[in-house]
């Protein structure tokens, strides 16, 4: 089934990549329609290793600008909460809840060029242009310990036909290790035993010259522990029990 509206754009996933190159795309003026697998995990910040604290700190400080980095914490609920408000609001961007699983492709003077995706099940949605930003879920793995499966984050299936596209395409592909911190409740930890670590103030960094301290929330701090050589054994780490397990 095609669906009747034409784009622009086509943005295939809902994380980083893809709410921001959706919602620059749709500022630009272009029809701009974004592809996810779960609308209620647009923006969802996997990785970020904060829940309910908000920091802002600059990595390396003391060695030279070139190996400086900012890096902000943040709440991973009121984060993806604002993200989605934000694409909901943005003129001229559509929503889609559904995989992708196959890219159509035309032949141009030019080339072979993308002109539309087919989803999972079955709508073909047409456009100028395809954007892939489908991260860890292509052909995604996860590891917890020694065992694995197949995933695109810890609940979530992954893109295994879009996958299989791409690589029958013969386009260069790779793979990149991410680690997902593990997700503590602050009420179950004894702080008091734990190093504090708070944000950077004099000044507050900023990502951009777009933004200015004021801006930031008040910040939250960090609290560092250290790990034994129990936890660093390998037999231990295999013996861990899943989540759930007795």
């Amino acid at each position: 089934m095609d669906y009747p509206e034409h784009f622009d754009v086509i943005v295939v996933g809902g994380g980083h990549a893809g709410t921001e190159a959706a919602s620059a795309s749709a500022r630009m003026g272009a029809t701009t329609l974004l592809l996810t697998h779960q609308l209620e995990s647009l923006g969802q910040m996997s990785c970020n290793p904060s829940i309910g604290g908000i920091q802002f700190r600059v990595l390396n400080s003391s060695k030279g600008p070139a190996v400086r980095a900012t890096r902000a914490q943040a709440d991973r609920v009121l984060y993806r909460n604002a993200v989605r408000r934000r694409l909901e609001q943005q003129a001229g961007l559509w929503l889609f809840q559904q995989a992708v699983d196959d890219v159509l492709l035309q032949e141009t003077s030019h080339g072979t060029a993308a002109c539309g995706v087919v989803t999972q099940s079955g709508i073909r949605f047409h456009g100028r242009c395809v954007v892939i930003t489908a991260g860890t879920f292509l052909n995604g793995r996860i590891h917890i310990g020694l065992e694995h499966h197949a995933a695109g984050r810890a609940g979530d299936p992954p893109a295994l036909r879009l996958a299989q596209r791409l690589a029958e395409m013969k386009l260069p592909r790779g793979r990149l290790k991410t680690g997902t911190p593990p997700r503590l409740d602050a009420r179950s930890i004894d702080l008091s035993r734990c190093e504090r670590q708070d944000g950077d103030a004099s000044p507050v960094p900023v990502f951009s010259f777009l933004g200015r301290p004021e801006m930031h929330p008040e910040q939250r701090p960090c609290w560092i522990t250290h790990t034994n050589e129990s936890t660093c054994d390998r037999r231990a780490r295999a013996a861990i029990l899943p989540l759930g397990g007795r």
